[in-house]
């Protein structure tokens, strides 16, 4: 599994409460659902990080 990092995020209220009733709706976190659409914003824009090769 990657490392993850932590860090600040400043972010509209109003743009927050929507990510959070998604997130309720979808039955996960806040913070994985900001992962997942960032994932999938990623992957949609073809920017997906290169995977690292365990040895």
């Amino acid at each position: 599994m990657a490392k993850k990092k932590a860090f600040a995020l400043r972010i509209n209220e109003d743009m927050l409460k929507a990510v959070e009733k998604w997130a309720a709706d979808e039955f996960r976190s806040t913070n994985g659902q900001l992962e997942w659409m960032l994932n999938k914003c990623l992957k949609e824009a073809n920017r997906q990080p290169k995977k690292k090769t365990e040895e």
